[in-house]
């Protein structure tokens, strides 16, 4: 089976109710809830939460809820324990990781994932894009073009083999890097990055993003 898991805490210290906060008319949770629901790969979804309000909020949007431990809701507490939770009691060949603060979705980008772990023969594939930021003063001054960069995780999509989890890990052994166009890289940590997804957004509905993927 192929589990998406969608966690969904109830407390945020930057943007209070983060996951239930509207973004263009919808909870933030939502986007991914219908996200998971588009997938023609995923066989069954799960949101995580410790919260009764964004279980609600998820089961009305047609999404299965996994309570969690509180303790797994915790400022300290992983990804990875919360994942280990859901293998727990679910028997899954493949895990694939939503988080509600990358709502932007389109283009089959999940499915284009999970289809590219699989091809693959990798233990854990993230999706992301080649940075060329540095700290200042790590490299001379010249055309951005030259750098090498690196590739960064972008929070969007992250498929894992359960045992790369199940052994505490959050990066297995065979990692694989799907580098993924621009709209997709915001990841909502800020209310500037609320402003900035909203807008993209905007232009997505409307079918601009066709030209920029």
């Amino acid at each position: 089976m192929i589990l998406g898991v969608i966690p969904a805490r109830g407390g945020s210290k930057a943007i209070p109710r983060k996951n239930i906060k509207l973004l263009l008319g919808k909870p933030l949770i939502v986007w991914s809830i219908e996200a998971a629901q588009q997938s023609r790969l995923i066989d069954r979804f799960v949101v995580s939460t410790e919260d009764v309000e964004i279980a609600d909020i998820a089961r009305s949007a047609g999404a299965e809820v996994l309570y969690r431990p509180v303790e797994l809701a915790s400022d300290d507490a992983t990804t990875v324990a919360v994942l280990q939770h859901a293998l727990s009691v679910m028997a899954v060949e493949t895990l694939v990781l939503l988080q509600p603060t990358s709502p932007i979705r389109v283009e089959g980008i999940i499915d284009m994932a999970i289809e590219r772990f699989l091809a693959s023969g990798c233990d854990t594939l993230a999706t992301g894009y080649v940075s060329t930021h540095f700290a200042w003063g790590a490299v001379d001054n010249g055309p951005r073009q030259k750098l090498k960069g690196y590739f960064h995780d972008d929070g969007n999509v992250y498929v894992f083999k359960p045992s790369v989890l199940q052994a505490g890990s959050w990066i297995g052994s065979n990692q694989c890097e799907m580098e993924i166009p621009c709209i997709y890289n915001l990841e909502i940590d800020t209310i500037a990055d609320f402003w900035a997804v909203a807008g993209i957004m905007q232009q997505v509905l409307k079918g601009e993003h066709k030209s920029w993927v």
